[in-house]
C-alpha cells in the first residue's frame, strides 16, 4: 500500500527530503509557513541543487494555513522545523494523521521526547541529519556535502523493527541510511556538532568550512564539543562520531594532549564543505530568531543536571542571547566576547 507522506516544515533540509522522494514516487505534501518559498515551489517547482545535479521538481506545497483544506490523512509525517516550534507544529500535524500513522522527528536538537509526548512513543521515530545544506532564496534548496550517508534512523528502545527498516529504505531514496540501534547517542553526537559550528558561524559570519580553519573558532569548537560529549556521557550515552573523528580525539585535545592530529583533521574537513553556511548562520543573515537555548542551552542546562561544567557552552550562550532577537551582528570579535567570558588562559590557540 502507498505510504502518504508530510513534510512539515520545508526548510532546507525537509525540502530535499520532500523533493527527492517526489522524484522517485511518492505522494509527498511539502508544508511550509514561508509564503514566498511555498509561492515559488507551486509556480516553478521546487529546484534542487545536490552532488553537482540540478533537479526542478513538481511538487504538492501547502501554506500551513492551508492545512484545513486537505482531504483524508497522511500515513508518515517528517517533523523538520526548528526546535522552538516543535510542539505547536507536532500537535498540528497530529490532526492530519492516520490513527496507525507515524511520525518522524528530523530536526537539530534533542526533542523526540516532546513529540513523542504529543504523538506517542509508539508512534515516533527519531532521525539524525548527517548530510548539509542551505536554502538562500525561496524554491532553491543546495545540499553542501557531498557525503554517501545522509540519515541514521533508529527507535526509541535501539530496536530492529520492521518500521524502522520500512522508513529507512523510503529514505534511501534521498541519500544513504543507516538504521541505527543508538539513537540518544547518535543524538549527542549530532548536537556536539552543532554546538561547535552553528552559534560560532552566527557569532562571525564564517561558513563552515572557515570555522574549522580559523585558529581561533576552531579551538572554540573543540572545547564546546568536549563539553557536550562530557554531559552526553554523563547522561549515559554513548557517543558516536564526531564529524567522522572519535569522540576521544575532542576529550584529548580539550585538555592539552595532542591536539594537533584533530586539528589537522578538522581543517582537511573543510575542503568538503565549500561555501555551505550552518543553518544557524541562515537564520542570523535572515534576522530570524536563533536555535541557541536547544543547542548550547540544552546543554549548559543538562550540565547543570548531572554535574558537569560548561563554561564554553555558557559563553557562547551568553554572548548570542546579548543580541535582541534577529539582531546579531555577525563579526569575528565576537570570538574575543566568548574568550574574555571564560577563565584566564582557558583556551590555547598556539
Amino acid at each position: 500500500m502507498a505510504t502518504r507522506i508530510a513534510i512539515m516544515g520545508s526548510g532546507a533540509i525537509g525540502s530535499i527530503v520532500g523533493g527527492m522522494l517526489t522524484r522517485t514516487g511518492h505522494d509527498v505534501t511539502l508544508i511550509d509557513q514561508w509564503p514566498e518559498h511555498v509561492e515559488v515551489m507551486k509556480r516553478d517547482g521546487l529546484h534542487l541543487s545536490i552532488k553537482g545535479n540540478d533537479y526542478t521538481i513538481p511538487v504538492n506545497a501547502l501554506n500551513i494555513g492551508e492545512l484545513p483544506t486537505v482531504q483524508g490523512s497522511f500515513d508518515l509525517a517528517f517533523i523538520s522545523m526548528k526546535s522552538y516550534d516543535t510542539e505547536w507544529a507536532t500537535m498540528l500535524m497530529r490532526s492530519y494523521l492516520s490513527s496507525d500513522g507515524l511520525v518522524v522527528d528530523l530536526q537539530n536538537g534533542i526533542n523526540d521526547d516532546r513529540v513523542a509526548e504529543i504523538i506517542g512513543g509508539n508512534r515516533t521515530l527519531g532521525c539524525v541529519i548527517t548530510m548539509g545544506a542551505g536554502m538562500y532564496e525561496p524554491g532553491h534548496v543546495i545540499r553542501t556535502d557531498s557525503r554517501d550517508i545522509g540519515f541514521r534512523v533508529g527507535e526509541f528502545d535501539g530496536s530492529n523493527t520492521s518500521r524502522v527498516n520500512h522508513i529507512a529504505e523510503i529514505m534511501s531514496n534521498i541519500e544513504g541510511t543507516i538504521v541505527t540501534d543508538n539513537l540518544w547517542g547518535e543524538r549527542w553526537g549530532k548536537l556536539a556538532v552543532n554546538c561547535m559550528a552553528n552559534p560560532i558561524a552566527g557569532l562571525t559570519g564564517f561558513g563552515g568550512a572557515e570555522v574549522r580553519i580559523n585558529d581561533t573558532s576552531r579551538e572554540i569548537a573543540i572545547h564546546l564539543a568536549a563539553e557536550v560529549i562530557k554531559v552526553g556521557m554523563a547522561s549515559g550515552h554513548e557517543l558516536g562520531l564526531i564529524w567522522g573523528i572519535e569522540a576521544q580525539q575532542f576529550l584529548d585535545a580539550a585538555d592539552g594532549k595532542d591536539s594537533s592530529t584533530l586539528k589537522e583533521k578538522l581543517i582537511k574537513q573543510s575542503t568538503a564543505l565549500g561555501e555551505g553556511r550552518p543553518s544557524f548562520l541562515q537564520d542570523v543573515m535572515r534576522g530570524r530568531r536563533t536555535e541557541i537555548d536547544y543547542l548550547n542551552g540544552y546543554v549548559s542546562e543538562r550540565g547543570r543536571e548531572v554535574g558537569i561544567p560548561t563554561p564554553v557552552n555558557d559563553a557562547v550562550v551568553e554572548i548570542v542571547h546579548s543580541f535582541p532577537i534577529g539582531k546579531i551582528e555577525p563579526d569575528p570579535d565576537n570570538l574575543e566576547k566568548i574568550r574574555k567570558r571564560l577563565p584566564s588562559g582557558f583556551l590555547n590557540t598556539s
